[in-house]
């Protein structure tokens, strides 16, 4: 007999395809079966089968998702809910209190300064917006008052603005902050920011993770199990669940992350690289250019650089918004990370609710969501839309 034992398979695509994924066990069946039910049976007062008593409190095809998610971001337990913005608040419930300090980049999603500064800050927390990356910039700003969360997102949502997740996990922890990082625009695939040092991810599933534009979620994973504790507290107690058949489509979505993930990325290279010096454009954000400010620290954190990328007009807010609605294989429309490309005008569309802010958007930037289809026919619709 062998002492030899089997090694357990730890490659992302194999994990992406099995993990939280046995097949059923009465008919064989491969995939999963979605658990479309509100409650479950018990043997008895109080005999939970598999510990399932309510939807709200427990689901298994949200087990299935959320150990999946922990396996692919290296976390001890993530959780699953109805939206990011939902995944955001349970987080931001269980580790603030009236009286704490956030500090978040100046370059964010609109919803999340939307739901800190007009949710939270009115309940007594305080929020700084600073360039996180600037160093030097953040250390003052953790160091200006006590503050509990530091909140990166990177790479940045619209201008691609890299933050150097080690570096910045090391000034917050210092300053006695929890670090979280928004891994929604690199996905687990690209970047793994719990191994750099950060103590919570977020994730809006709806985008990569879901992948195909059909499902609504968001996630939070952590190592610490304090706060897993907490967060799986309020999960239950405040109840903003994913669904079962959302839950479902999500890890079917995650199962091709990894074929997905690297053709985006190659196709907004391309599309980046054939768009440097056109004499439409002021700027192209792309961490992929060697000429990003960020380049180095991407390359360095990430595994490749996403399926993101904006752009800013030279002929202002007019020329922007024609380009924005000139564009036919690129439809216009909020959102991003799915299979087929979208643009959108983030100073009226994702970022509306900034105008006037810090964070405010320029007018002339525009945002491309890069899809998986043939590359020539990207590039192509991008140089006739410019040329319109």
């Amino acid at each position: 007999m062998s002492d030899i034992s089997e090694p357990t398979p730890a490659g992302f695509s194999t994990r992406a395809i099995h993990s939280g994924q046995d097949f059923d066990p009465t008919t064989g069946a491969v995939v999963p079966p979605v658990y479309l039910t509100s409650t479950f049976v018990q043997d008895g007062i109080g005999g939970f089968r598999g510990g399932y008593e309510y939807g709200r409190g427990g689901n298994p095809t949200r087990d299935s998702l959320q150990e999946l998610l922990a396996s692919l971001e290296g976390g001890t337990k993530a959780f699953s809910f109805a939206s990011g913005l939902a995944a955001e608040d349970t987080l931001l419930r269980a580790v603030l209190t009236p009286g704490a300090h956030v500090v978040m980049g100046n370059d964010v999603y609109g919803g999340t300064h939307r739901l800190v500064n007009r949710v939270f800050v009115p309940w007594g927390v305080t929020l700084d917006t600073v360039d996180m990356s600037d160093v030097d910039a953040v250390v003052a700003a953790v160091q200006h008052k006590e503050t509990a969360v530091l909140w990166i997102e990177t790479p940045s949502n619209p201008l691609m603005k890299i933050s150097d997740i080690a570096a910045l996990a090391e000034i917050g922890h210092k300053a006695g902050a929890i670090v979280v990082v928004d891994n929604t625009f690199a996905s687990p695939y690209l970047q793994q920011p719990l191994s750099l040092g950060a103590d919570v991810i977020i994730h809006s599933t709806t985008k990569y993770l879901g992948g195909h534009s059909d499902v609504l979620g968001g996630a939070v994973v952590v190592n610490d199990i304090e706060l897993a504790e907490k967060v799986g507290f309020l999960q239950f107690g405040v109840g903003a669940v994913s669904g079962p058949l959302d839950a479902w489509l999500t890890v079917r979505g995650i199962k091709t992350l990894a074929v997905r993930m690297e053709r985006h990325s190659a196709n907004a290279q391309a599309i980046a690289e054939r768009l440097v010096g056109h004499p439409a454009l002021d700027a192209v954000y792309y961490p992929g250019l060697s000429t990003h400010p960020g380049h180095d620290i991407a390359a360095r954190q990430m595994s490749g650089f996403g399926g993101m990328l904006s752009v800013a007009l030279t002929g202002g807010a007019s020329a922007a918004r024609r380009f924005a609605e000139s564009t036919e294989v690129f439809q216009l429309a909020e959102s991003l990370g799915g299979v087929e490309s979208l643009i959108g005008y983030p100073s009226e569309m994702t970022h509306a609710s900034v105008r006037g802010t810090a964070l405010e958007v320029p007018e002339n930037v525009v945002r491309l969501s890069v899809g998986i289809e043939d590359v020539d026919d990207l590039v192509g619709d991008v140089l006739h839309a410019l040329e319109r």
